[in-house]
């Protein structure tokens, strides 16, 4: 039997391989994943490419970090410290930083009416770069209940992403991850989950997490919001490991790191870190910059998300 703390580290751990594992198949086709590795164990399949370097984690798992240190370092959710942290990693010039993102970040605008003044003006604000991060917060809100842990990520995601598409997204995540860390199944958890999203954005995410929902019925390229989350739950749904999740989530193409973070946070807490193989792990590193060229390993990930959940 997988214990709690040993799914929260596959959480968190699982999206972070997951993230780095698709980085360089980013906007590429289908099926190349598969294409390159047909058999799982060729290699550590963590080949770095694309301007990534071979177990690189993207700017997905950099804001993770940034989210969950501050988390940590201020005792609980301060919106204008994780705001704060954003704005100095961005400035840093990092390699990869979604264009939403970007402009939100480097407006000027105070913390709490950025997103929402750039969603104003571009009525577009339904990107994934959200759900992207929230790994480690569902780990950390988790013990507080539905009710806490979806109100936070909505919170979360409304610091870069005005639209509320976003915020139910990666509410549904955060829920989803929290069922998942009590041992149940998530997949059965859909259901009521669902009930709970804003009524306005229900009927879209319903259609995406439909279990006879495939990749290939997406409206929208997997950048955005709902096909990204219902592309990694139908990644869980269709395979039986860790492992297989994450490669039928990358072999989809298109925003393959984000894809496979998602995918990997899921199927992590469902499985455990044990299920997360060490050919991944082990050449896994994080940089952050605008913070003294720090780098994070895999096991820095760990004692991280234990202080999460400690």
């Amino acid at each position: 039997m997988v214990v709690r703390a040993e799914r929260a580290l596959g959480a968190v751990i699982g999206s972070a391989v997951g993230d780095a594992l698709g980085a360089p198949f980013e906007f590429g086709p289908e099926g190349a994943f598969s294409d390159r590795f047909p058999e799982p164990g060729h290699g550590s399949e963590m080949c770095g490419g694309g301007g990534w370097d071979p177990g690189e984690a993207t700017d997905d798992t950099q804001m993770a970090v940034l989210v969950a240190e501050s988390l940590v370092e201020c005792d609980g959710l301060e919106l204008p410290d994780i705001f704060r942290r954003f704005q100095r990693w961005a400035a840093a010039e990092p390699k990869d930083i979604g264009l939403q993102t970007e402009a939100v970040l480097s407006s000027g605008d105070p913390w709490d009416i950025a997103a929402a003044l750039h969603f104003q003006v571009n009525q577009r604000a339904a990107g994934n770069g959200a759900l992207m991060r929230a790994a480690p917060s569902a780990v950390h809100f988790a013990p507080h209940g539905r009710e806490a842990t979806m109100d936070a990520a909505r919170r979360l995601a409304a610091l870069t992403h005005g639209d509320r598409a976003a915020w139910e997204g990666t509410a549904v995540f955060h829920e989803l991850i929290r069922v998942a860390l009590a041992g149940d199944d998530p997949l059965d958890a859909v259901a009521a989950t669902l009930d709970v999203v804003h009524p306005e954005h229900r009927r879209r995410y319903a259609t995406v997490l439909a279990t006879d929902w495939h990749p290939d019925q997406a409206t929208e390229f997997n950048g955005a919001v709902w096909p990204c989350l219902g592309s990694a739950v139908w990644a869980l749904r269709t395979t039986t490991s860790y492992e297989t999740a994450v490669r039928a989530a990358i072999d989809l193409g298109g925003d393959t790191d984000t894809v496979a973070a998602v995918t990997g946070g899921l199927a992590g807490a469902v499985y455990g870190l044990a299920a997360v193989p060490e050919r991944w792990t082990a050449p896994l590193h994080v940089p952050l910059p605008g913070f003294a060229d720090r780098v994070l390993r895999t096991s820095d990930l760990a004692n991280l998300t234990r202080r999460l959940t400690g």
